[in-house]
């Protein structure tokens, strides 16, 4: 039947080139060229679909939801013949929460493409069980909304595109929170559960109702070339927050936030305690962050499962709040250790350095008080910050002092009108080298005895996980004996400088063959 298809295409290229000019076939082999798309991905899929197959319209009025699920639900049967793509093709495509229910699976949003999520309506997001290291949700007693992108047990899942966008309308969910009117958390706009090999990339994220990306509980994760923008007064807008993650990778993306454009977490007093589930071999590098109520990355204060292992490397901040933030406290336990950062760039900063004991509020009235938080071997070298109004806050907890401390060729340039002590330790142990100005007496300068605070020579496994190039056409012509669907832009063949006879049997012969035509 194949071959008998492909024998039909060569022939009906045939009958169009017969009736045209040497010109007009010149003009064609121009305007024949193959609307398609590619990017770079873990894995290539055999199978791919467009929302539109699905009843999706791209008006920024219809709702969307249900073809979302409709295309997970049917692309699903894919998971274990190659994988499956849905393609989002240019529009604005309303949605509320839609999961993502099988692996081998990516999600593509054209350049043009703007998934536009649905303002606050509790019919349009459900409401899922708080995660189980947290033991309720971060605004509110018992669950949350279920984030806009959505997926829990899975394998092998790309949600990329040519810097299409995710635009979460939070202006609503702010305000509603702020006036205390929401009895769930706010949902976050990709969040994955339980999985690994993960691709994040190549997206604009905007105006999230809260966090931007949670992957949580997760292995093997790659976030990458995102772009992430919301109001530097937003509620709770952070942007990336790897969450009991093991091997994540966080590289090439921009960051302005309402909140800590990289947050790493681990859960919550007695519940991330019980969990045990540590955020380690964490890599982020070529991060720029502006948000100058927060940190560029911090480390807490949902830290009860543990952190460890990170690697943070050329580093941009402008206009934030802190570069490197540690945030912990009595009842959260866990630990904080072996973290290295180097190549840092701060410019116009409250705080380049800040450590605090003494951070935030408990889930609950039942955290243990004697679960005494453990923060040791933190590193950062190779740092210049200019505009910066004090160079650090470090404060321990009184008779736990955070040791191990580490700060070399560090320089500071201070604000016109800088704080007069520069330097507020408590409770901390370590050493300075060449750090200017002067690090405080708990942290002595070691002089010509250290040249330079340790940082791993080693390659993680996320560092060495390889992407594909991938390419998909969404029109097909000429003789393959593997007709994949074809879609035409503008009026039926107007492409084509054919007779009203030649685009009759064009028609016809389609249809014989069962080739879906889809006008945009």
């Amino acid at each position: 039947m194949e071959v008998t298809a492909a024998v039909w295409v060569c022939l009906l290229a045939l009958v169009i080139a017969g009736g045209s000019s040497s010109s007009s076939v010149e003009a064609r082999k121009k305007s024949l060229k193959l609307d398609s798309f590619e990017f770079t991905g873990r894995d290539c899929r055999a199978n791919v679909a467009s929302i539109t197959d699905f009843g999706g319209v791209g008006d920024g009025n219809t709702s969307n939801t249900k073809a979302f699920q409709a295309a997970m639900d049917s692309l699903a049967k894919y998971s274990s013949e190659g994988g499956s793509l849905l393609y989002v093709p240019p529009g604005r495509w309303l949605t509320s929460s839609f999961n993502i229910t099988s692996s081998h699976f990516t999600l593509y949003l054209d350049q043009d493409a703007v998934l536009l999520a649905a303002q606050v309506d509790e019919n349009e997001w459900p409401v899922i069980e708080p995660l189980p290291s947290y033991g309720r949700g971060r605004d509110a007693d018992g669950g949350r909304y279920s984030s806009l992108i959505f997926g829990t047990n899975l394998t092998d899942i790309v949600i990329t595109g040519a810097n299409g966008t995710l635009d979460g309308q939070g202006e609503l969910w702010w305000k509603k929170y702020r006036a205390g009117q929401l009895n769930y958390t706010r949902p976050y706009l990709i969040e994955l559960m339980y999985s690994s090999e993960i691709q994040i990339s190549n997206l604009t994220l905007l105006n999230s109702p809260s966090w931007n990306v949670h992957p949580v509980y997760c292995t093997n994760t790659l976030v990458k070339g995102l772009t992430i923008l919301a109001p530097v007064t937003s509620a709770n807008t952070d942007g990336i927050n790897p969450d009991s993650c093991t091997n994540t990778r966080i590289e090439d993306c921009f960051i302005v936030s309402g909140d800590d454009c990289v947050a790493v977490k681990s859960g919550w007093d007695e519940y991330g305690i019980a969990y045990g589930m540590p955020t380690k071999h964490l890599v982020i590098r070529r991060l720029t962050c502006i948000s100058p109520f927060s940190a560029t990355i911090a480390l807490g204060s949902e830290m009860s499962g543990g952190i460890e292992d990170v690697r943070a490397e050329d580093i941009t901040a402008i206009n934030t709040e802190s570069g490197v933030r540690i945030k912990t406290a009595v009842g959260r336990g866990g630990y904080v250790k072996d973290i290295y950062v180097r190549r840092f760039t701060m410019k116009t900063m409250k705080w380049a350095f800040w450590m605090t004991g003494n951070y935030g509020s408990h889930p609950d009235n039942n955290y243990d008080p004697n679960a005494i938080p453990v923060v040791e071997n933190i590193n950062y070298r190779d740092m210049v910050a200019e505009n910066v109004s004090m160079a650090a806050k470090l404060e321990g907890i009184g008779g736990d002092p955070f040791t191990g401390i580490c700060i070399s060729n560090v320089t500071i340039g201070l604000a016109e009108k800088a704080k007069k002590l520069q330097w507020n330790c408590t409770d901390i142990a370590g050493v300075t080298s060449s750090v200017t100005p002067k690090a405080c007496d708990l942290l002595p300068d070691q002089g010509e005895k250290q040249t330079s605070c340790n940082f791993p020579d080693d390659t993680l496994a996320i560092e060495e996980v390889e992407a594909h190039a991938c390419s998909y056409k969404l029109q097909s012509s000429g003789c393959d004996d593997h007709i994949r669907p074809i879609y035409f832009r503008g009026g039926l063949f107007s492409f084509l400088n054919i007779s009203p006879l030649q685009q009759h049997i064009l028609l016809l012969l389609l249809l014989v063959l069962g080739i879906r035509i889809e006008l945009h």
